[in-house]
């Protein structure tokens, strides 16, 4: 019995030993194999590199990880968040942490039941205004999953925006030189990054897909809302349709939208004026006023010459 147990134990060792061994040389040989591909293939423009997920990521898989059990009520709990607004404001913020519509749909109530197990825990310890935070933390919790959605996309469009005018120059440059609008395309977005390349990118792999032209256009319309990407997108069907070259066009279009840049800096630097003299006129003014105020009152009860010498 015991020869039988003692055998069986030398078996499991050795086969866990040989189960390293070759584990160990697999990954040297995948080890080999992707250094030589580095070495002899091209870099490529779709190729993300591969990184561990910070704890902020880790901790959002498991929020997302929850919520998906609430994408039923979600939906029919629809406030605000229709569906068709939501896939709207995912495609327009790049779907950030692969975010789908029914996981957006479930997040939103399980903030809601956050919120209402933070108010509860409130309630019970009697803080103050305790009784309101019941109903206020889970409407917090609600409207902040969209409110946090619509500044993504709003964030992610304006990103848009400020790299278009660049990345037009060097197009028009480009084209100019006598490449073609998609090997040029290929060859600038890999020196760009954010919304620009993510977008022109998913374009590029349509277009290799076989998609038409004119649908991958329309496709790249209907993921935008910024209005400077939507007029090159526009122009850019137009000269397919046409036969227009766009080169001019495109340099036409990023002076235009730099001018469009600095007026609109010059605008909110005029509507900076009103704000400061408001926040003067209501913080700094009685501030100082009560500051003065409070010095000559004390002057005169305290001073050399006080008020009460001139009742002796």
């Amino acid at each position: 019995m015991i020869t039988a147990i003692f055998a069986s134990l030398v078996s499991s060792f050795l086969f866990f030993a040989f189960y390293l061994l070759e584990r160990g040389r697999y990954k040297e040989r995948r080890r080999i194999v992707r250094e030589h591909l580095a070495e002899v293939l091209p870099p490529s423009p779709y190729h993300a590199e591969e990184r561990k997920p910070t704890f902020k990521e880790k901790l959002l898989a498991k929020m997302f990880h929850y919520a998906d059990d609430f994408s039923g009520i979600g939906y029919r709990v629809n406030f605000f968040s229709e569906t068709h607004d939501v896939e709207n404001w995912l495609q327009q913020a790049g779907f950030p942490y692969k975010l789908t519509v029914e996981r957006f749909q479930g997040l939103k109530i399980f903030m809601l039941l956050f919120g209402f197990v933070v108010g509860a825990f409130f309630f019970v310890l009697r803080f103050p205004l305790s009784q309101a935070g019941i109903i206020l933390f889970p409407l917090a919790g609600y409207f902040s999953v969209i409110l946090w959605m619509k500044a993504k996309a709003k964030k992610r469009q304006a990103e848009l925006s400020y790299a278009l005018p660049d990345f037009l120059d060097t197009m028009s440059v480009t084209l100019k030189a006598g490449v073609s609008l998609d090997q040029a395309m290929r060859e600038i977005i890999r020196y760009f990054e954010g919304p620009l390349k993510e977008e022109f990118t998913r374009f590029l792999q349509e277009i290799d897909l076989g998609m038409p032209r004119e649908m991958a256009y329309r496709n790249l319309l209907k993921r935008t809302d910024s209005v400077p990407f939507q007029t090159v997108i526009k122009s850019l069907i137009q000269g397919e349709r046409l036969g227009v070259p766009v080169s001019t066009t495109f340099k036409v279009q990023a002076e235009e939208m730099r001018k469009m840049r600095k007026e609109k800096v010059k605008e909110q630097a005029a509507k900076a004026s009103p704000k400061i003299t408001l926040i003067t006129t209501f913080v700094v003014m009685p501030s100082a006023m009560l500051l003065i105020g409070g010095l000559m009152i004390l002057n005169m009860f305290s001073g050399d010459t006080n008020l009460f010498d001139l009742f002796k």
